[in-house]
């Protein structure tokens, strides 16, 4: 196939040629079609894929000259024929007219034009190149779903092919980019490589170099580092998969992210071409571009653009550039960097018309705003149908309100001292200013308080200074008068042109009348403010007089904020300041209030009134520095990341030292937070916010560096962090703003200058200059590139701070050691982040909340559960294992809202797996009373609710006890106010108080729960070496226990027989005489069998005849009225001891009939229903068992001694569990390959 000429660097590569002319050669991967060695593999690699063009061709022609060192490929072929009937093409066609040229550079460019004209002439009868087939896509998707195990969730956005190398053998196969994992496939020479790694692992991505490939991707998790090479288009394949990466990271910083991109598979033309999801991926790429560069509404969609020329009025010249349109915005960005950016509201838009072509100005079109301007567009390639598009923009755009955007505005440019400003009527082409007349329409939010800042507090709390009369006066009145002419040359307001000299007006300083407006513009805080008039005035009502966290840590901070300025020294500011925090933490409460937020909202008070204070940290928060301001200061770690970079780039000698002292970290996080206003005298600080605005965080990062940059020497010579601080400080504290007209501000960072001489000044102006003249080359798109980049590697060093946060929580109390418990928090983890992706419901990623501790972020519910536990439990017990694990998780959800987290769950999972053989018996034990155990499990589900709920309940634990006494309140409080953090301290406190449990705690269990019980370790030894020893074993437990519980009954009827009227006891004698010859008889038999055991049933039973009655008498006593009560127990005693008969030989037969346990003994492995059904009776409810006399009985049998002390290593358990997730389909996989290929 013809390739559009691309340059090629090393033609002798991995290449050997086999034809060459003077122009051109032809050339063969490097051992292509033979075996053995490396070249062999490589070969192989390359036989492997299967589509001709999703691979690197073994074939391919280049173009060159003979004095040239540049290479041009034109072509490249999947077959010799392919590439020779390209060949012979070129030496027909293009050799005889190629000699005529003198100049190489001619060829060259003849070569290239006639490739593209040959390219062009077969597209045009083709399917445009996006497009494909798109049953291949769906035939590589079901693949994907195979080969890998995904559910049908999972869905694929592309798929390459590619080698990945192992050691120095690369195996070519197939990268499948999915919505949550990256996943390769190959099989060559029977050796199959299966990798699958989620996107929350990946640590780093990298497009790098290698010895043997010119470019590879390289993907690092915690654990490996994988190599990528061999792609068609490395370019489009990495940067997908860095937005992938970046979804990912979005989802574990932000919950609702998961929401958010929950939705993401679902394409408007499902199967229009190769991956509807890919385009949706590249157009949401392509909408957080054109939003960040103009500064638009995170809500704003990109329609297209496409290029064109913009006629600029101020210089007389057409700039060609991209026109882009939108849903409520038509912009424009030239090609070359600041000539020129335009931003049109569609809301000013009052006319769009088709202008007459001419040479000049082809496809012209005009767009007249409201204000009067008018913009000319030309050499646009569809005029037509952009006029359309914008027609229908413009039709759904709601009209204004008279009172909003629309009305007359106001010069703001009058002399400062004077309130009342004429205003200008709309007609005149300054009147654009965006500086509303808020004073004139004072909105007071909170009626009865202080009035509310209709205005910036600065004009209100001036005072009368010399200043304004001198020379900083006349200089202000300079800079207002630059800026005014700037307006009358570029305009005002949204559709001002931004050139640089904008810029150059910034950089100099804004004056102070100018600043809140231009603050507006220039971060796009404006458009929001103007599209929700009443947003705020409502939000501040509904917020005034809530409570919660948040507005307790506003109170605590507002008079922190600049209270040595006095406009924050009186009720007036501290009420607005408050007013604007409070509402900002009830529109987004995931950020609620931060720390700084205070510092930065005062000074955009001081020059905005309150809407505009808001809606300006709208933007500062959500746009401009997103991620800044969260409880983990994301954003701000992020940026001290790309620092952190840029000091090893620009300051090689003094990135060393810094890090050494490690006072990166600490400088960062209070410049960038509160922009140096913290730090800096206020006046100066100021000017950087200015250039801020303007700018971006690209500026602060330009400052920072300058300030390192001009302290270097001294910084170098320091011993400490403490001194390196101390002389940051005190450069900060001297950078002085000389031309400032308000009165010096005392700044808190004073104390830090000291010695005898007089501090050096510099002047903020100078530092700005020097800044951009050293590191003009930052830009803001590499800056956008890099905090991709630092995003990856900051989220996951906190998701691994919270891992440890929560082992160290958890290890004091668990039996696992710190490498296991991290293990198992992985796993822990990312079974909650699967059913996030992959659950059917939101119920998942809607339970998280970041508010809340570590511990409790991540919680599973019992379906995940099971799934751990079958692959995790050391006691598998073949299809009983879920039952078991549904039991375990109830026993552990002690606050009932189904869901447990990771300390509950390493609790049930150290039970299982440390202590001695009292401690796993215990957990074995407590699965087999409730409320582990479900009443429809057990074998007589109403008897056993209603003679033991209330009493074995209420004993359960001590733990358990005081939790669900006061869970009720409880459990609602945590579900409404997650921040409540006395919640937390009361549990933490309870669980401090709360006493050991020991084995005389435990409550007694009844026959049905014994008979699960037996049912449970029968499954539980199916498949253990010894398995018949452990069988004979278990079985001569059994029998002995359910003589001990026949024992002790005997003793705990007689007090309640006596107790009762004579009727009953004549009803019930003679049934207890006829039942003695009978289990005597059962019992000869079991001793002939056992005499060993009939010796521990003396001892047992013998021993505690008097605890047994009493145990019993207290169980029957608070089991209350009904089927439970004693009266009616002992009437049914005649159904009742027929079962415990037939129960007992049951078992009796088992211990001699080992081999038949699995199929007859009903008693263990039946339903109560079929049970009771053959037997034709009930369940024993008098029988009863303590857990004292289990134990005794298992201690007798030493294959049962062994079992429960054998050590089991988890580690290797969570190792085994990834291999099977990773060998998902192995017995298909050669049949999809001979398939595929």
């Amino acid at each position: 196939m013809w390739l559009g000429p691309e340059e090629v660097l090393l033609a002798g590569a991995l290449w050997v040629t086999e034809r060459a002319n003077p122009f051109f050669l032809l050339q063969r991967r490097r051992g292509h079609g033979k075996g053995g060695g490396l070249t062999g593999l490589l070969v192989g690699t390359l036989d492997v894929v299967l589509d001709s063009s999703a691979r690197v061709a073994p074939y391919r022609i280049l173009h060159q000259t003979q004095d040239s060192q540049v290479y041009w490929a034109v072509a490249c072929g999947s077959s010799r024929k392919e590439i020779t009937k390209h060949w012979e093409w070129l030496e027909n066609n293009l050799l005889q007219t190629l000699s005529i040229f003198d100049n190489e550079e001619d060829i060259t460019t003849f070569v290239k034009g006639k490739i593209h004209g040959i390219i062009a002439e077969e597209n045009k009868n083709e399917q445009p190149q996006s497009e494909e087939d798109p049953g291949k896509f769906k035939e590589a998707e079901l693949k994907m779903r195979k080969q890998f195990g995904m559910p049908e969730v999972e869905k694929l956005v592309n798929y390459y092919s590619c080698s990945y190398w192992k050691g120095r053998v690369p195996r070519q196969g197939w990268l499948y980019l999915t919505v949550n994992h990256l996943c390769f496939y190959s099989f060559l020479l029977g050796k199959e490589v299966t990798l699958v790694i989620q996107w929350v692992d990946v640590t780093q991505l990298e497009k790098n170099a290698t010895l043997l490939f010119p470019e590879c991707i390289k993907v690092s998790t915690r654990d490996s580092e994988l190599y990528f090479s061999m792609f068609l288009n490395i370019n489009e394949t990495f940067k997908l998969m860095e937005q992938l990466a970046n979804i990912a990271m979005r989802q574990l910083l932000d919950n609702e992210s998961f929401l958010q991109d929950k939705s993401l598979p679902k394409p408007r033309k499902p199967l229009k071409n190769i991956s509807a999801l890919k385009r949706d991926l590249d157009a949401r790429a392509k909408n957080e571009c054109y939003r960040a560069t103009f500064r638009l509404p995170k809500d704003e969609c990109l329609d297209g653009h496409t290029d064109c020329t913009l006629w600029t009025p101020f210089n007389k010249m057409h700039i060609p550039g991209q026109m882009f349109v939108s849903n409520n915005y038509i912009c424009f960005a030239s090609k070359a960097e600041e000539a020129c950016h335009l931003i049109i509201p569609l809301r000013e838009v009052t006319i769009v018309e088709k202008a007459d072509s001419s040479s000049v100005l082809p496809s012209p079109l005009s767009i007249s705003t409201k204000s009067k301007m008018t913009f000319f567009f030309a050499n646009l390639k569809d005029r037509d149908f952009l006029v359309q598009r914008i027609s229908d923009f413009l039709q759904r755009t709601p009209s204004k309100k008279p009172c909003s955007s629309d009305r007359e505005w106001k010069w703001n440019l009058a002399d400062p001292g004077c309130e009342e400003v004429p205003e200008l009527p709309s007609s005149s082409p300054l009147a654009v200013s965006p500086m509303s007349a808020l004073s004139n329409r004072p909105v007071n939010f909170c009626a009865g308080e202080v009035p509310t800042a209709s205005q910036g507090l600065l004009k209100l709390f001036r005072r009368n200074s010399e200043e304004l009369l001198g020379p900083k006066g006349a200089k202000e009145k300079m800079k207002e008068e630059s800026w005014n002419i700037h307006f009358f040359e570029y305009g005002r307001g949204m559709c001002m042109y931004r050139t640089a000299k904008t810029r150059e007006l910034v950089q100099k300083g804004i004056p102070e009348n100018l600043r809140g407006e231009l603050w507006l513009l220039f971060s796009g805080a404006w458009n929001e403010m103007v599209t929700h008039p009443d947003y705020y005035a409502d939000l501040v009502e509904k917020s005034m007089g809530k409570y919660n966290l948040a507005t307790e840590e506003i109170e605590r901070d507002l008079h922190r904020s600049m209270p040595e300025h006095p406009a924050f020294q009186n009720e007036l500011g501290i009420a607005a300041l408050r007013r604007v925090l409070t509402a900002y933490a009830f529109r987004n409460p995931t950020i609620g209030y931060c720390q700084a937020m205070n510092i930065v909202t005062s000074v955009l008070l001081l020059y905005c009134n309150e809407e505009e204070a808001f809606w300006l940290l709208v933007a500062l928060c959500e746009r401009m520095l997103p991620d800044y301001y969260n409880t983990r200061v994301v954003g701000a770690l992020v940026d001290q990341g790309i620092f952190e970079e840029l000091t090893r780039e620009y300051l090689p000698q003094l990135s060393e030292k810094m890090q050494d002292l490690g006072v990166i970290s600490t400088i960062s996080l209070s410049w960038f937070l509160t922009l140096f206003l913290s730090v800096m005298p206020f006046e100066s600080a100021v000017v950087i916010v200015d250039c801020f605005f303007y700018e971006g965080i690209k500026f602060i990062l330009q400052v920072s560096l300058a300030i390192l940059d001009a302290n270097m020497e001294k910084l170098l010579q320091c011993c400490d962090e403490g001194e390196a601080m101390t002389i940051l400080g005190r450069y900060l504290d001297n950078v002085v703003n000389r031309q400032s007209v308000s009165p010096p501000i005392p700044h808190l960072h004073a104390l830090l200058t000291s010695g005898d001489d007089p501090p050096l000044e510099i002047d903020i102006f100078e530092l700005i200059k020097t800044s951009y003249e050293k590191l003009s080359n930052l830009k803001a798109d590499d800056i956008e590139q890099m905090r991709f980049k630092q995003r990856l590697k900051v989220i996951q060093s906190l998701e691994d701070t919270a891992k440890k946060s929560v082992v160290r929580a958890v290890s004091s109390d668990i039996g696992f050691s710190i490498e296991e418990l991290e293990e198992l928090y992985v796993v822990f983890k990312a079974k909650y982040l699967m059913s996030c992706y992959w659950g059917n419901n939101r119920a998942a990623a809607a339970r998280r909340d970041q508010s809340l501790p570590y511990l409790e972020q991540y919680r599973i519910d019992m379906e995940q559960f099971k799934e751990l536990f079958i692959s995790l439990t050391p006691w598998s017990c073949g299809a009983h294992t879920p039952v078991l694990a549904g039991r375990l998780f109830r026993l552990l959800d002690e606050n009932r809202d189904s869901l447990i987290n990771f300390k509950e769950f390493v609790t049930g999972m150290s039970g299982m797996y440390h202590g001695d053989l009292t401690e796993k018996l215990k957990v074995l034990y407590k699965l087999h009373l409730p409320p582990a155990l479900n009443p429809e499990e057990t074998e007589s589900a109403l008897e056993a609710t209603s003679y033991f709920t209330e009493d074995v309940t209420t004993e359960e634990t001590q733990e358990d006890k005081g939790r669900r006494d006061e869970n009720g309140p409880e459990k609602e409080e945590k579900g409404t106010s997650p921040q409540d953090y006395r919640y937390y301290l009361r549990m933490w406190a309870k669980e401090k108080e709360s006493k050991k449990e020991t084995i005389k705690d435990l409550p007694k269990m009844s026959q049905e729960q014994f008979i699960e019980l037996c049912k449970t370790l029968y499954n539980m030894f199916s498949e253990d070496p010894v398995e018949q020893e452990l069988y004979h074993a278990i079985a001569t437990v059994a029998s002995l226990l359910l003589r001990i519980g026949e024992v002790g009954k005997k003793f705990s009827n007689r007090p309640m027989r006596k107790s009762e009227d004579c009727k009953a006891n004549n009803t019930q004698d003679p049934v207890s005489e006829e039942e003695s010859p009978t289990s005597e008889q059962s019992q000869n038999l079991a001793v002939e069998q056992q005499p060993q055991a009939d010796h521990e049933d003396k001892t047992c039973g013998d021993a505690q005849p008097e605890k047994t009655q009493q145990e019993n008498q207290t169980l029957g006593d608070g089991s209350g009225e009904g089927q439970g009560s004693p009266l009616q127990l002992l009437s049914d005693d005649e159904t009742k001891d027929d079962m415990s008969m037939s129960s007992y030989s049951m078992v009796s037969t088992g211990s001699l009939q080992c081999e038949d346990i699995a199929d007859d003994t009903v008693l263990v492995g039946c339903e109560g229903s079929s049970s009771a059904a053959r037997y034709g009776s009930t369940i024993d409810t008098d029988w009863s068992i303590s857990f004292e006399q289990i134990l005794a009985s298992m201690l007798t049998e030493t294959a049962l001694v062994n079992y429960f002390e054998k050590k089991v290593n988890i580690l290797q358990k969570i190792k085994d569990q990834k291999k099977v997730e990773r060998q998902f389909s192995s017995s298909s996989d050669y049949e999809l390959s001979s398939v595929s290929g």
